[in-house]
């Protein structure tokens, strides 16, 4: 379905991992709306969808960002499309992260997004906030500097907050991020791709030893790779190198 509104911004995509209440998915849609963010997607939301409770809580965001959200099965599909991806948690992580504050993660995102990259912003479940497994996908982290006693966040506080800091810089954003001239950043997908061939080598070579150890090792390769901000380029290099170390071992 197609959005006649052409004031309506697709960019950045606002990306609900396993959301868990329809009325916070309808919150966050309006808090979207109120800025004039209209790219909602979703991954294995709780309730399944549709969900009446979050359209009659969206209110008049249900046409305008509802009817067009997208459902994924997993976070990886979900962000496939984007150059760079935020995460947004309270809580420290063991993942080595770049850690933004919400405006500068903001500012950063404008930059690219001027750049002609497409950007993501993961919000975690409401109970738990994202895991690892989510993060490591991730280029950065936001960090909301809230009462270290009692940091969480509504899941509609939290997109209203991320709306509200892109919404506010000033709209003469720099035409190219510092560093980016003359690249074509690398997809999620591109990453992902990545990732699932050096997963694929190693296991065969008995990298992942214990076994118990295994799924976290995986974690942070893949946080490894999203850490980077890999090219296109870097990306083919990689392949490449790894074909050819597999050529010359056969």
């Amino acid at each position: 379905m197609t959005d006649p509104d052409d004031s309506l911004i697709r960019n950045p995509v606002f990306v609900l991992v396993r959301p868990q209440m329809g009325e916070n998915i309808g919150a966050a849609a309006r808090a979207m709306l109120n800025f004039s963010f209209a790219s909602l997607r979703m991954v294995a939301p709780r309730d399944g969808w549709p969900n009446p409770k979050a359209v009659a809580t969206a209110s008049g965001a249900a046409t305008k960002v509802l009817d067009h959200a997208g459902v994924f099965d997993d976070t990886g599909a979900a962000i496939a499309d984007c150059d760079f991806v935020f995460a947004t948690t309270a809580r420290g992580r063991e993942l080595t992260k770049p850690i933004y504050t919400p405006e500068a993660a903001m500012a950063e995102a404008r930059a690219r997004m001027a750049a002609g990259q497409k950007i993501a912003v993961l919000f975690g479940p409401e109970r738990t906030g994202l895991e690892n497994d989510d993060i490591a996908r991730a280029n950065a982290i936001i960090t909301v500097p809230v009462n270290p006693v009692f940091f969480s966040l509504n899941l509609a506080q939290a997109v209203l907050l991320m709306a509200y800091e892109l919404s506010r810089q000033e709209s003469s954003a720099a035409p190219v991020a510092p560093g980016l001239a003359g690249t074509e950043v690398a997809s999620a997908l591109d990453v992902e791709k990545l990732g699932d061939h050096y997963e694929e080598v190693l296991e065969q070579a008995g990298f992942f030893f214990p076994a118990d150890k295994g799924p976290m090792m995986k974690r942070n390769l893949r946080n490894m790779w999203s850490r980077f901000g890999l090219t296109r380029a870097d990306v083919q290099t990689l392949h490449g190198m790894l074909r050819q170390i597999i050529r010359r071992r056969d």
